[in-house]
């Protein structure tokens, strides 16, 4: 596709702007495999016929260089209305880089903002631009990291079911062998009615992550996440 086809006057990106926050969190918080005391939200807004689009995306504050030192350049003055084409230039634009990882991150988050934008141009909510599918979508909260004790994991359960909400989620897999414990006790504290989900977040083997998955039949854990890593492909083939 010819660059100068993508290019509109009327709907030309005037303005990308990056900024990259670090927010601590209250206390040190851990998953199965990391752990950490700060997020970084790479925000982008994108400026086009008298509209500002945002976009965002939590990743490396490396993100935010590749923004704008890759991306930016590449794109602005370019029609914002024609998301999927100046999407597929940035993706073809970051292929020395990896189309994975940091880089497509960035990519993400210009999207983001590229569709928020084209949304506000058209004055309809950004969810008929996109095409709903439902009225309304169940949530649930995620948190319970594996550094809280007990008395922490309850009261931030209790806190959402407060708020109405009955579908909660769970990390594991730090202390495996203290798992079964907490999801027991996250059971207790949100009955038996409400939906419990595990996250390992890769930090499980093959092996340990079927025996676990059996043992939280007990509790009724209806959903269980990432329980070995995303590049262990044999073993999510074998789970």
């Amino acid at each position: 596709m010819n660059i100068y086809q993508l290019k509109n006057t009327g709907t030309a990106i005037t303005k990308i702007i990056t900024t990259a926050y670090a927010i601590p969190t209250d206390t040190p918080e851990a998953d199965g495999t990391k752990e950490w005391d700060k997020t970084i939200i790479v925000l982008v807004e994108i400026e086009a016929g008298g509209q500002t689009g945002t976009g965002y995306t939590y990743a490396d504050i490396a993100t935010a260089y590749t923004i704008e030192k890759v991306l930016k350049p590449m794109i602005i003055s370019l029609d914002c209305m024609q998301v999927e084409a100046v999407t597929r230039l940035m993706i073809r634009g970051i292929r020395n880089s990896g189309t994975c990882g940091v880089a497509m991150m960035a990519v993400s988050a210009v999207n983001n903002a590229l569709w928020d934008v084209k949304a506000r141009l058209l004055q309809i909510p950004l969810y008929k631009l996109l095409g709903a599918a439902h009225n309304n979508v169940p949530v649930y909260g995620s948190g319970g990291f594996t550094s809280y004790s007990n008395q922490q994991l309850q009261h931030q359960f209790e806190a959402w079911a407060a708020m109405g909400i009955n579908a909660f989620k769970m990390k594991i897999g730090r202390h495996f062998s203290h798992d079964i414990n907490r999801v027991q006790h996250a059971r207790n504290v949100i009955g038996n009615d409400a939906a419990l989900f595990v996250d390992a977040n890769g930090a499980y083997s093959t092996r340990t992550a079927l025996a676990m998955a059996a043992r939280f039949e007990k509790y009724n854990v209806t959903w269980f996440e990432e329980p070995v890593s995303s590049d262990n492909l044999a073993g999510l083939n074998f789970i």
